[in-house]
């Protein structure tokens, strides 16, 4: 069994995933399909955590494939919960710079 194989099967043994900073560094065609193989996988039998900064329109620009990131939104945003928080970073606000 190869590596990749090693670790599908490791997420497929997790009650959640998080997956942190969605679409911060786009992907290639194969790891495109990899991330959308492993969400389909976890589509209604696990939890699935996701934080971004990017609306869904703009995901696209991430996994470049039209049709492959209708279908992850899709299978994402049945039985979900979306929570948006608007303002400024948490990061940005206590940084230094904010204090001079």
């Amino acid at each position: 069994m190869g590596q990749l194989d090693k670790l599908l099967k490791q997420f497929g043994k997790l009650d959640l995933l998080i997956c942190d900073e969605w679409g911060y560094v786009p992907l290639d065609r194969d790891g495109a399909q990899l991330l959308f193989h492993v969400v389909a996988d976890c589509y209604e039998t696990r939890s699935l955590i996701i934080t971004t900064n990017l609306e869904f329109v703009k995901w696209v620009n991430v996994f470049y494939d039209e049709k492959m990131t209708a279908a992850m939104i899709d299978r994402l945003v049945h039985h979900s919960h979306l929570v948006i928080f608007d303002g400024q970073s948490y990061r940005v606000r206590h940084s230094f710079m904010q204090n001079r």
